[in-house]
């Protein structure tokens, strides 16, 4: 990962920086803001190869972006972009489409070699994620891809899709770049985020080979996420997860299937992993409370069940101290 911010530059230089280093430089675009707020600017970005795609995350005090004619023949790029809006929001202008604005939360996509102009919303700052997918490496070749102007991702069905797999992404980058599944895992994902953009867009049909791909990579990662989230819920089965993610309860089995881990290996991998994270968290909480919050149905089965996993008790693993390595699975 590189990550920089104009703390590392004088203040009276940090916004001439960012716009020829950073802005023009690194991302082909041109920075402008008038002179006499320029001694308050703040930037920051890291910058992540992951899948064979490029994710940004960038915060920054209000300044204005321009991806010109100019800058597009100085730097071409040839990507999809998907943006995830973290901010405040922000405005879209100067395309070919109409001008838009996307709230927080939200997403957008885009190709690179088109112009646009965007600007925060508010004092707040810009304040979002951009994944950069060349367009050689997404399968689905079709022109019209690069005739794909900026516009917010409005289907309402497939935008937890989206958002479940951005953060299965962010997840991945932390994992080990050197393991070969997390590599497979960030490639799947990438791939997956290029073809919900695709399918939203009218490109990619959601019924092809390429599409049905893409739903079944998100749509399992959004039943995990759903699984984590109702993980001290008594009724937390196979019925309650595919009726909350809108599929039969075959095609959540499906889902599985193919995946590494069962549904209900995934169920106690993410209590595990939760009880663990509050036993490091609250370290004179009981045990018994731990278990209860996690949806044990027994001391005795977490007990049997962390013992399986780790090879030790959990008493034994909160005796290590929060600053020691979690226990690696058994």
């Amino acid at each position: 990962m590189y990550r920089w911010c104009t703390d590392e530059v004088e203040p009276h230089d940090r916004f001439d920086y960012w716009r020829e280093v950073r802005s023009k430089g690194l991302f082909g675009v041109t920075a402008e803001l008038a002179r006499e707020r320029r001694a308050d600017f703040y930037g920051e970005f890291s910058l992540r190869q992951l899948g064979g795609a490029g994710l940004v995350e960038l915060k920054a005090s209000h300044y204005t972006v321009e991806r010109s004619t100019s800058d597009i023949a100085h730097a071409p790029s040839d990507s999809i972009c998907v943006y995830q809006q973290l901010g405040s929001g922000g405005w879209f202008g100067g395309m070919r489409g109409s001008d838009f604005s996307i709230a927080n939360g939200s997403f957008a996509t885009s190709h690179t070699d088109l112009p646009y102009r965007t600007v925060p919303l508010g004092d707040g700052g810009f304040h979002l994620r951009i994944l950069k997918i060349p367009v050689s490496s997404i399968p689905a070749q079709d022109k019209r891809m690069r005739d794909l102007s900026a516009r917010t991702f409005n289907d309402p069905g497939l935008t937890p899709l989206l958002g479940a797999c951005f953060a299965d992404l962010e997840e991945a980058a932390a994992a080990d770049h050197g393991a070969h599944g997390a590599q497979a895992s960030q490639a799947s994902l990438v791939q997956a985020l290029a073809h919900l953009a695709l399918i939203e867009r009218g490109i990619v049909r959601p019924g092809s080979r390429l599409g049905q791909a893409a739903l079944r990579t998100a749509r399992l990662s959004q039943a995990r996420r759903l699984i984590a989230r109702h993980l001290q819920n008594p009724d937390l089965a196979p019925a309650m997860v595919a009726d909350l993610l809108g599929v039969s309860l075959r095609h959540l089995h499906m889902l599985f299937e193919a995946a590494e881990k069962s549904f209900s290996q995934t169920v106690t991998d993410e209590r595990l992993k939760q009880s663990r994270r509050l036993m490091r968290e609250a370290p004179d909480r009981l045990i018994a409370d731990i278990a209860t919050a996690c949806g044990f149905e027994s001391l005795a089965t977490y007990y049997r069940v962390f013992n399986a996993a780790y090879g030790m008790a959990p008493g034994d693993f909160r005796a290590q101290g929060s600053q020691g390595p979690s226990p690696a699975p058994r």
